[in-house]
């Protein structure tokens, strides 16, 4: 006969087994539930109070990975077609509120975001936690309006062409003749020349769009896109206002409860970009 029908303690046991899997398989499905709702739960009340859009893109890249190898996080394509999808469902007038929390990420993803935020008719304010460096600055310099906490930085905009400043390729041109240098530094130093003008004239772009006279457009589009810095140097608010962008420090205290919603996520990745996902209508559309 089954052991289970010889010993009754046996068939208890197992269910207790099976209790304790499907406990532990449940946990942590109920609590992403959990997490996403309380963020929603305060995306929406950050709508209600800045009469706003509010759009998340946070990304978590001091996060453990596979087998404990760091899970690098950046914006990506997929980044873009979701913050493009969010902006498509704001009616044209309603003020958009940007959250960005990121390191960086494809020079293409940001820029397709940048666009869209600068060709929205109504107000757009970026707001920075703690940092927005590289492809996160791209997006921030798009803003109408750009909110820092006291101690968040943006980064320069300079190209990166395959993890080289594009900068540096250029100056191997001037400290050597051209006759020492191999045809593939000449080839990446022409792209890396072209990369850098199409950065500033970009720069240059976004600020006038929303309103920023040119001498003054031009002035930061060389400070920031040139390679006068690493890429990786931070930029606080008192050096950002030097350099002549408009700079809030006053951050909603909800934005940092939100932030404290996005924990280093550990297996499974969070969401990077996160919205209310219903068509907005404004006031007698029906």
């Amino acid at each position: 006969m089954e052991p289970s029908v010889l010993n009754p303690a046996y068939s208890i046991i197992n269910l207790l087994l099976w209790f304790i899997f499907l406990f532990f398989f449940l946990i942590p499905i109920l609590r992403r539930y959990a997490l996403n709702k309380a963020r929603e739960a305060l995306i929406r009340a950050l709508e209600e109070r800045m009469q706003s859009r509010v759009i998340t893109l946070i990304h978590r890249q001091e996060s453990v990975g596979f087998f404990g190898i760091p899970l690098i996080r950046y914006i990506s394509i997929e980044d873009s077609e979701q913050v493009l999808r969010a902006i498509r469902l704001t009616p044209p007038e309603m003020p958009i509120a940007l959250i960005i929390h990121t390191p960086g990420g494809l020079a293409l993803a940001s820029t397709q975001i940048a666009n869209a935020l600068v060709k929205h008719k109504g107000p757009v304010r970026v707001i920075i936690p703690h940092y927005a460096m590289s492809g996160g600055t791209l997006i921030a310099l798009a803003a109408d309006e750009i909110v820092m906490d006291p101690n968040a930085v943006l980064g320069p905009v300079d190209p990166q062409l395959q993890g080289i400043p594009a900068a540096s390729v250029i100056k191997v041109l001037e400290k050597k003749e051209l006759k020492d240098i191999d045809d593939q530094t000449i080839i990446m130093a022409d792209i890396a020349e072209k990369a850098i003008k199409q950065m500033v004239s970009y720069v240059k772009w976004l600020l006038t769009e929303n309103g920023m006279d040119e001498e003054k457009a031009e002035r930061i589009a060389l400070e920031l896109a040139t390679g006068k810095y690493t890429h990786d140097f931070p930029l606080g608010v008192e050096k950002l206002r030097e350099l002549g962008l408009n700079i809030s420090t006053e951050v909603p205290e909800e934005v940092y409860q939100l932030m404290d919603l996005y924990p280093q996520p550990i297996g499974a990745q969070v969401p990077s970009v996160q919205y209310i996902p219903i068509p907005y209508r404004t006031r007698g559309n029906t």
